[in-house]
């Protein structure tokens, strides 16, 4: 029991507390030893040239300005209306994937080519930082996205397309087994801004019992390039094995378990994820593999499982991915810049890392901390490299002789990023180019794609994730990083944040908490570190370690039930008692 600690902690907290200051003198006996991941070992504490940008503020701006059919100038509008009827009776609507994207817009196949991963995933984006999509300028974006329920091919969950079938024409990818399942993962998490939807709560049933049934039928071995979710069928074909949609279907059905309530949803979760767990080998492919590392964590601290997840994040991380070769996390230098954190490529022409892929690791890997604090420091150190990278993708923060199209920039009214950051390009035409070169793929897809192109309006749409997580402190390179912000279906919560020092010296930090008296819980220290304190607040962090701060109301009963610290009913720590 470490209740005895806990009160000797906190008298010794109170005798040094002083309008809401800690002396240094605070003696850290209950430390959590931290975990730390091989690559993010390799990145710099201090990346340079070191900038942090809003990304809140261009979350904003971003919808603002991809949501308004009236914008002008060439390749503007960026939004159309879809009156196909495509899966449910309802207008709905396309985004471009990207800038001047000729198989999009209404007079290409009728205006029904139009992706999820832009849609959805910019109402994901805009939702987490504050913008209600129900009602935005009398349109309900959120009930629009019901049209990607694909009940006309019988598969009966959100796929990328509204049809299949006219995606394949225009290049889409419709048998790619990731592009058939993450777009679920989005729409669960939109749907947890927006619980009283009518209808939602069907599909997302639906949802959960195929992907049940398919972990059933798939019986631990996810070794294929897809799954036929109407005839459940697993099958394989030129694109390789993606074992990794095992994260993902352990992903939306404990998602499914937390709203619903059905035990099966759990079973199938943790069914899903041992298939994960159970594989020896690392096929990361897209984007899915991090969301089981959040699943096994968050299982291990709500429902007492001891899963042992350290290999996901090092298939996460290392760029050995049997499946996709290279594909894991970028560590480098290119000519003077550090492009460390970003999630693509680590082989192709040197590194090719893509700006969804990690604003999209940020959902996961952020909130998993809340559940195991022994990766505080690891995915602070992350997360400070991947937000300094990520403003490389956009044209306005990147020197021009770094761009492939900087004569282009204006059209992407300040919120529209290249797709993504390369070492040495891959189109002859920009070979000469110096590292690190802001590129796109959009003439890949389609030979008559303009150059503007290479503006990624689907990925730039995601900004929102790295929007509602990051947020600055008083010290420059020390963020402060909501755990809350994309911990969908979460049980209630006291707010929570991370801080990781990069710094050689120890360093005071100032936040401001807000009007509520609280009670300063570090889950790294597992001690109070403060006490009634509310406003501007000051804490202190040892150089090159991190602090995980819980608010709690000051007049909350403290209590140790089954190893957990509880504040009244709600969890501080989930690993109070454990090693």
């Amino acid at each position: 029991m470490r209740l005895n600690k806990y009160i000797i902690g906190s008298l010794l907290v109170l005798s040094i507390v002083f309008n809401g200051c800690i002396s240094n003198s605070f003696e850290e006996v209950n430390t959590v030893s931290q975990l730390h991941i091989n690559r993010v070992s390799q990145m710099p504490n201090l990346p340079k040239p070191f900038k942090i940008i809003d990304f809140n503020t261009l979350a904003k701006q971003y919808d603002e300005k991809v949501y308004d059919a009236n914008q002008t100038g060439e390749y503007w509008p960026l939004i159309w209306k879809d009156n196909s009827k495509k899966n449910v009776a309802q207008e709905t609507f396309g985004i471009y994937t990207a800038m001047g994207d000729v198989r999009q817009g209404t007079e290409n196949y009728d205006g029904i080519f139009h992706e999820s991963l832009a849609t959805i995933g910019s109402v994901l984006g805009a939702s987490l930082v504050g913008i209600d999509k129900s009602n935005q300028g009398g349109e309900n974006y959120v009930s629009m996205l019901q049209n990607y329920f694909n009940s006309e091919t019988k598969w009966d969950i959100i796929m990328n397309n509204t049809c299949p079938e006219v995606a394949q024409l225009g290049g889409g990818y419709a048998r790619d087994w990731w592009y058939d399942v993450y777009p679920n993962l989005m729409y669960y998490a939109v749907a947890d801004f927006y619980p009283s939807i009518q209808g939602n709560d069907a599909i997302l049933k639906s949802i959960a019992d195929k992907f049940y049934e398919a972990n059933k039928v798939l019986n631990g071995n996810y070794s294929f390039s897809y799954f036929d979710y109407a005839s459940m069928e697993a099958k394989k074909s030129w694109i390789c094995t993606q074992q990794d949609v095992a994260a993902g279907h352990a992903m939306v059905l404990y998602a499914a378990y937390q709203k619903f309530k059905d035990p099966k949803y759990l079973e199938g979760a943790k069914s899903s994820l041992e298939a994960l767990l159970n594989q020896q080998d690392n096929y990361f492919y897209e984007i899915l593999m991090p969301f089981g590392a959040y699943v096994a964590a968050r299982l291990n601290a709500e429902e007492g499982t001891n899963y042992n997840f350290s290999k996901v994040l090092d298939w996460t991380f290392d760029g050995d991915s049997s499946c996709r070769e290279g594909w894991g996390v970028i560590v480098d230098n290119w000519n003077g810049y550090d492009v460390s954190g970003i999630v693509g490529s680590t082989t192709h022409n040197g590194g090719f890392g893509f700006l969804m892929n990690t604003y999209d690791t940020m959902w996961p890997l952020v909130p998993m901390v809340r559940y195991d604090q022994r990766y505080a420091s690891t995915i602070g150190k992350w997360m400070l490299n991947a937000a300094n990278t990520s403003r490389l993708f956009y044209p306005n923060e990147i020197p021009d002789e770094h761009q492939t199209i900087p004569e282009e920039k204006k059209h992407t009214k300040g919120v529209i990023a290249y797709e993504g950051l390369i070492k040495k390009a891959h189109y002859p035409q920009y070979e000469h180019i110096k590292a690190p070169v802001a590129i796109g793929d959009g003439m890949h897809w389609n030979a008559k794609n303009p150059k503007v192109s290479q503006f990624s309006v689907y990925g730039s749409g995601h900004v929102g994730i790295a929007g509602a997580i990051i947020s600055k402190t008083s010290v420059e390179n020390i963020l402060q990083l909501d755990l809350l912000a994309t911990d969908f279906y979460k049980n209630k919560a006291f707010p929570s944040y991370l801080y990781f020092n990069p710094n050689a010296s120890l360093k005071k930090v100032g936040i401001t908490i807000g009007a509520q008296k609280v009670d300063v819980y570090d889950t790294t220290k597992r001690a109070f570190i403060a006490k009634n304190v509310s406003g501007d607040f000051t804490f202190e962090i040892t150089a090159e370690n991190a602090s995980v701060l819980v608010f709690v109301p000051a007049n909350a009963k403290i209590s140790i039930k089954e190893g957990k610290l509880y504040g009244d009913d709600t969890v501080i720590d989930y690993r109070y008692e454990l090693n």
